[in-house]
């Protein structure tokens, strides 16, 4: 099946490029190219693409604003294309907390025509996306969490992909402000790793960061892995904190969910901590989460109703791996109360 594509972006330079680098593709078809948003909201209400790429950082319009309106009125999967700024980072870290699917770098693929088929793997990624009902981060979220703190763990470790900015956005409002240590994989170009963690930090109750090498593990705060060559674990015995290292990809990704997982069930707290995988392709979670509960972790999976995509909590499901498997809304009070 063709996979149809409506591009959204201002720079006339970057459309062709974009659509020749699409049009080798067999399977893809640009049905329409937008230069601003008005034109984009036309092409997509008459046009009903299966994916659309979108420039947020398009002057004269608001970009998230008419990316909240596209996953309102017309949920479709969207590829944020991004420039090079710290402020572009920052706007596409916002709309892939709004529900963009995937983000494309300008700059990862050059000036040139030939990407090595980096953007149409991505399209072909989000063509796959099935909309459901959206679970947004509310006030009663966060509440009915932190009101059912009746069995804190000692640690907690989150995996996600696909829609994982959007979903821990989610999970992570309804964390208290002096919540357990917190460890997150999250699958992301390394370039949007620190507007990723600066996005969140500005919405949810604890401190969220990009995890460093040795960082010593405080309650109240968040790490999350900065996406580049290195995976991340959980280091040290009497004093937790942060491992970074490099190493060849495990279940197709660098860093791991796996390895992450594996490093919590192999440590003295296994037992204690929780395990949370999130919407996202693939399967890389579910064998280090099936060894989280081996070592009597609580673990959960995120439901198919409100994933993105099933694929990585599908996996776990599939291997006995999840002893919880609970709507977005309710996971974060899932990690706190036994009783949930």
């Amino acid at each position: 099946m063709t996979i149809r594509v409506v591009i959204v972006e201002d720079s006339p330079t970057m459309r062709a490029i974009l659509m020749n680098r699409l049009g080798k593709e067999p399977d893809i078809e640009v049905v329409a190219a937008a230069a601003n948003a008005a034109e984009g909201r036309q092409m997509i209400r008459e046009l009903d693409p299966d994916v659309v790429t979108l420039d947020v950082e398009m002057p004269g319009m608001n970009g998230l604003d008419f990316l909240a309106k596209i996953m309102e009125l017309r949920p479709t999967p969207v590829i944020i294309v991004s420039g090079s700024t710290q402020e572009g980072n920052d706007t596409t870290a916002r709309a892939l907390a709004l529900g963009a699917v995937d983000c494309y770098a300008k700059s990862g693929g050059g000036t040139g025509l030939d990407d090595a088929g980096r953007l149409a793997t991505m399209i072909r990624e989000a063509a796959k996306v099935r909309f459901t009902a959206r679970t947004p981060a509310t006030a009663r979220v966060a509440q009915e969490a932190r009101s059912t703190l009746a069995d804190r763990p000692a640690l907690i470790a989150i995996g996600s992909s696909t829609g994982g900015v959007e979903a821990l956005q989610t999970v992570l409002a309804g964390f208290p402000a002096d919540c357990p240590p917190t460890l997150i994989v999250q699958h992301i170009n390394a370039r949007f790793a620190p507007a990723v963690a600066r996005t969140l930090d500005q919405s949810c109750p604890p401190r969220i960061l990009l995890a460093e090498p040795d960082l010593p593990l405080k309650d109240g705060h968040v790490y999350l892995a900065p996406g580049d060559d290195r995976h991340l674990s959980l280091g040290g015995s009497n004093t937790l904190h942060c491992k970074l290292r490099a190493g060849a990809p495990v279940s197709g990704h660098l860093p791991s969910v796996d390895v992450l997982f594996a490093s919590v069930a192999e440590a003295a707290v296994g037992a204690r901590s929780v395990g949370i995988l999130l919407t996202g392709m693939g399967a890389d979670g579910a064998q280090g989460l099936l060894a989280m509960a081996q070592a009597g972790a609580r673990t959960i999976a995120q439901d198919e109703a409100t994933c993105t995509v099933f694929g990585m909590p599908r996996a776990a499901i599939n291997l006995g791996a999840a002893r919880i498997i609970a709507p977005l809304g309710s996971i974060a009070r899932h990690a706190f109360s036994k009783a949930a």
